[in-house]
């Protein structure tokens, strides 16, 4: 297939099939940023809420760069992947101060941002600059994979090599930022991982998968990521109307995020006196009424598969122990502010909430 034919089919698909994004409409580098960083992990319809609320709160990089960190994780909240928010938080700090509020102009120089790997500094620098490089991502991978019958590994090196080699090669000389939203968006819209609509598409005479049967086998992705089980058990231990809340500050998922004190065992049946509670949570307990726990809810995260029980404490008034420097009692209202894990703050606002 002649590359210009591929490209120029591309293009005029999107002219009249693409969906009206709000950071198509720019080429400010930096709301072309945030969507990007937002939709890392993320679906369109879940994060374009997210993308309107952050423009609105911060309308400059400089902006988002001056806001306290708990401010920018608890607007992020819901979204998964904190990390994501920490580094867009680092990197918004980096452009505002060290380099005057301007975005690198290339994608060599937006590799270097921190958070911003080789797929999103393409993204910005085409989109943005109209630097002539290949975005590859899950999409892009699915579209060529079928569209040219590879049947190479995608997590393989040998299979990356390949196709960032072909997206290259097949990139619009003249319309490099339009050709990259063409191809993202027919593999987001168009060529989807199930049920593709091959019917109308334009690739339908060419396309190897469709001509050989194959478009449920490609792309191929071998290597499968494990799931981790993990068990959990929440005390929210109450005082006087108050509620201690545990800032996470260990590498971990949720990191600088809020939530109940949490003491995590490998035995899914695990019971309050098999538990390995420390010295201060022992004497809680002693002293105060304890409730059944909750039923075992499951939290599912992209590589993690979590349960959950949660205890609640009621201390009495006159109860001390030294606690962890990591927890401390807040208000209803203050805790409403926090930023925490939507697991937690789902929890926190059935029990409370009512």
């Amino acid at each position: 297939m002649n590359n210009k034919f591929f490209a120029e089919t591309l293009i005029r698909w999107y002219t009249h099939q693409h969906r009206d994004l709000p950071w198509r409409q720019t080429q400010n580098p930096y709301p072309i940023w945030l969507s990007e960083i937002i939709l890392q992990q993320t679906r369109v319809v879940q994060g374009l809420p997210y993308y309107e609320r952050f423009l609105e709160a911060y309308p400059t990089v400089t902006d988002l760069a001056n806001a306290p960190e708990q401010d920018v994780l608890r607007l992020w909240q819901g979204l998964g992947y904190y990390s994501r928010a920490r580094n867009l938080h680092q990197t918004a700090k980096h452009v505002a101060y060290q380099l005057n509020g301007v975005f690198p102009a290339s994608h060599k120089e937006l590799l270097k941002l921190k958070g911003i790997g080789p797929y999103t500094a393409a993204a910005i620098a085409s989109f943005a600059f109209d630097e002539r490089v290949a975005v590859v991502d899950g999409n892009v991978y699915r579209v060529l994979a079928r569209i040219f019958g590879i049947d190479l590994d995608i997590a393989s090196t040998e299979g990356q090599k390949k196709f960032a080699q072909l997206a290259s090669e097949l990139i619009s000389e003249t319309s490099p930022a339009l050709y990259n939203q063409a191809i993202m968006e027919f593999g987001a819209v168009h060529c989807t991982p199930t049920s593709p609509d091959c019917l109308l598409c334009p690739f339908q005479g060419v396309c190897e998968a469709n001509l050989t049967g194959r478009v449920a086998q490609l792309p191929v992705k071998l290597k499968k990521t494990k799931v981790r089980v993990r068990y959990f058990h929440y005390f929210i231990l109450t005082k006087d109307g108050q509620l201690a809340m545990n800032l996470r500050t260990e590498r971990d998922i949720w990191q600088q995020l809020y939530d109940f004190y949490l003491v995590e065992t490998e035995h899914p049946d695990a019971t309050l006196d098999s538990l390995p509670l420390p010295s201060f949570l022992q004497k809680a307990i002693y002293q105060s009424v304890v409730s059944q726990p909750s039923e075992k809810i499951t939290h599912i995260l992209t590589h993690q598969r979590i349960q959950v029980r949660f205890w609640q404490v009621a201390l009495p008034s006159d109860f001390y122990s030294e606690l962890p420097p990591s927890l401390q009692f807040f208000s209803q209202e203050e805790i409403d502010e926090l930023p925490k894990p939507v697991l937690v703050s789902t929890y926190w606002k059935a029990m409370f909430f009512k």
